[in-house]
């Protein structure tokens, strides 16, 4: 378990991620980070955008139910 200490930075709160956590979810300075509340209680935080894996579940669904139509249209 790591434990992060809320911080005071400028007019906010804040944690700092320690190196091996920043690793681990591959991001860096300046990235977009979610934080999704967890159906057992408490948070995840992850670099993926749960909405945009949503979407892309729908195009997915789309492009195969209308898969003739596409390539056709690509012709």
């Amino acid at each position: 378990m790591i434990q992060l200490k809320v911080r005071k930075i400028g007019n906010s709160l804040g944690v700092v991620l320690p190196k091996e956590v920043v690793q681990a979810l591959q991001t860096g300075e300046g990235a977009t980070l979610h934080l999704t509340e967890a159906p057992e209680g408490g948070f995840h935080l992850t670099p993926y955008d749960p909405d945009f894996e949503r979407k892309m579940e729908q195009v997915e669904d789309i492009a195969a139910r209308y898969r003739d139509t596409l390539r056709a249209l690509a012709k």
